[in-house]
């Protein structure tokens, strides 16, 4: 296999991933119309952190972590590692120094379709990560693949650039030309949240707030008492 290693790859605006970070992936995916979310078999090692960055995409071989060490070179401040095999993989291809070397680099953290291990080292350095697998298995350092190409994790298309935010709930991953207009679309929904969270602690029903009993009737559903109900048990 061999491959690229593409530099200077065009990313999202410092201040839009910024923007982006103050919200939870699951009200950036709602704002993109419950798109760019990668699967819930990637999943983080930590509790409680969230990041947003601009990706470095590296596509390996299974079982070999060569380009991971290129790609230490093209990352810097801000960024978010993501890694991806050709075929499926969960070899712990990333570790504690790895995430030395992208720490000192000003990286926010590692997205990882595959395995990754050392993980309380990586929480005590609070180095987050987020994964297919943890496993101790280890890798060679003998096959090319690529850096900074398009690459695709669980039906989604990530570039180098884009914005991958990820907190407990997963990870989604925000085009580099959609990041302002989702920073606002979030910020709207998140007002919209707020507001139904302010009725719901007035006692408000949610099937009242959003109309939702049309849509039971509209739907056929009735309402029975537990005697009228069990009468027509058999």
């Amino acid at each position: 296999m061999s491959g690229v290693i593409v530099t200077g790859p065009p990313k999202a605006d410092a201040k839009d991933v910024e923007a982006l970070a103050g919200f939870g992936v699951a009200t950036v995916s709602e704002a993109m119309g419950r798109t760019g979310l990668l699967g819930p078999g990637i999943r983080p090692i930590q509790q409680g952190v969230r990041v947003a960055g601009t990706a470095v995409t590296v596509l390996s071989w299974p079982g070999d972590n060569l380009m991971i060490h290129a790609a230490v070179e093209q990352c810097g401040e801000g960024d978010v590692l993501v890694v991806t095999t050709t075929s499926p993989s969960t070899d712990g291809m990333f570790g504690e120094l790895f995430a030395t070397a992208l720490q000192q680099r000003g990286v926010k953290g590692l997205v990882i379709n595959a395995g990754i291990r050392d993980t309380q080292e990586l929480r005590e350095m609070d180095f987050p990560a987020w994964s297919r697998a943890v496993s101790a298995q280890g890798t060679v350092k003998a096959t090319g693949g690529s850096v900074n190409v398009p690459v695709a994790i669980d039906g989604q298309m990530i570039r180098p650039g884009d914005v991958i935010l990820a907190d407990d709930d997963g990870v989604v991953v925000v085009p580099r030309e959609r990041a302002r207009e989702t920073a606002e679309k979030s910020e709207a929904r998140e007002a919209k949240e707020e507001r139904s969270r302010a009725a719901f602690l007035d006692g408000q029903l949610g099937l009242d707030r959003y109309g939702l009993r049309e849509t039971l009737v509209r739907l056929g559903v009735t309402y029975q008492s537990y005697e009228e109900y069990a009468g027509e048990r058999p």
